[in-house]
């Protein structure tokens, strides 16, 4: 898909536990490529119950379904979950906004949903939510996700940290972007 082309059609919408656990795990199985990258052969079962719980836990964390319309143009045909957006507002301080993860399921990759799902979040976390700049961390081997972040317009900012995930220790690489509405 060439960069000049329109987005696609997407829509955000809040996930909750108890309507949208089993869909945001299915989103969790088809992408095998991200467990994969910490060394798990699969989604751990139950991995979306507890993010979507810890989500609830806080009043400053969001969970955003990205919803693709099954066919575009006609609403009567519904929409189907593809993707994750997960983000915390006023955190680690005021006005700032970490962005947790933008996860699009494998089949749905490379066809701008991520881009479009963020293109339709930065004006509401302006406007509505006071945010004057997000941040994020991304792991230093997942070069994909570094240059669409980039994409995106966040930038390195030189700081890095060394967390914990499982067995292994993982370098976060930290971006930042002033946000525009």
């Amino acid at each position: 898909m060439w960069m000049n082309e329109p987005l696609p059609r997407v829509s955000l919408m809040p996930l909750e536990p108890e309507l949208h656990t089993d869909a945001l795990q299915r989103v969790y199985e088809l992408t095998p490529g991200y467990w994969q990258m910490y060394h798990l052969p699969a989604v751990p079962q139950g991995q979306a119950a507890r993010d979507l719980a810890a989500a609830q836990e806080d009043p400053r964390r969001h969970a955003l379904g990205i919803l693709l319309p099954n066919e575009p143009g006609n609403p009567a045909a519904g929409a189907q979950l593809v993707g994750l957006v997960d983000f915390r507002l006023h955190w680690p301080g005021p006005e700032l906004v970490y962005l947790g993860m933008i996860l699009v399921a494998e089949p749905f990759q490379r066809r701008r949903i991520g881009t479009a799902a963020w293109h339709l979040l930065e004006p509401w976390l302006v406007q509505e939510a006071g945010m004057a700049r997000a941040r994020l961390g991304v792991e230093q081997f997942n070069i994909p996700a570094l240059k669409f972040c980039q994409s995106l317009g966040f930038a390195l900012t030189g700081e890095s940290h060394r967390i914990r995930s499982g067995k292994r220790l993982v370098r976060l690489l930290y971006m930042e972007k002033e946000l525009t509405p």
